[in-house]
């Protein structure tokens, strides 16, 4: 099992709050490097996200 498809399982049903890590991790990226990398960092933040699956809206729940 590779590292991503822990991270994914570790984080199923959370990714609302993974989300808003890696949006308060970019923002941390960005005020660090005065913005000068914020278009790599928006781009990495969202390959992350899609990765992780924290990008997708909330599905309603099945019957």
């Amino acid at each position: 099992m590779s590292v991503m498809d822990k991270l994914k399982q570790m984080l199923k049903g959370h990714e609302d709050k993974a989300g808003q890590g890696i949006d308060k991790a970019g923002d941390f990226v960005d005020d660090k490097t005065q913005g000068k990398y914020s278009s790599q960092v928006d781009t990495a933040q969202d390959k992350l996200k899609g990765q992780l699956g924290a990008d997708r809206p909330e599905e309603p729940p099945q019957r």
